[in-house]
């Protein structure tokens, strides 16, 4: 509902359009993602919670803390504990930039 509502009132839409345009995905992300080869920005991070959550990937003690299996550290370059606060950065890392007109 937040990105319908910022898209209507025009308070950042080229940042909105930015997680929700398609772009083609890199091998690693097609592998994670089950061989699509477009999808958006906020849609792969979505799975990649998804499989964080499905798999109880977090730690117990600290819930702030991801666990990494080996699926996850392909798309997360190779760490094995991540904080959440550094998920949406690094999973950003893997999208290319929109150029600003």
């Amino acid at each position: 509902m937040v990105l319908r509502r910022a898209a209507v009132t025009g308070d950042c839409p080229k940042k909105v359009a930015a997680l929700v345009d398609l772009v083609n995905l890199p091998t690693v992300l097609r592998e994670f993602a089950g061989g699509q080869s477009q999808m958006s920005h906020l849609s792969f991070f979505l799975r990649v919670w998804s499989h964080i959550k499905s798999n109880n990937l977090q730690d117990p003690t600290n819930r702030n803390i991801v666990n990494c299996d080996d699926k996850l550290k392909t798309v997360l370059l190779g760490r094995s504990k991540v904080e959440l606060s550094e998920l949406p950065l690094l999973v950003k890392m893997h999208f290319p930039k929109v150029p600003k007109s």
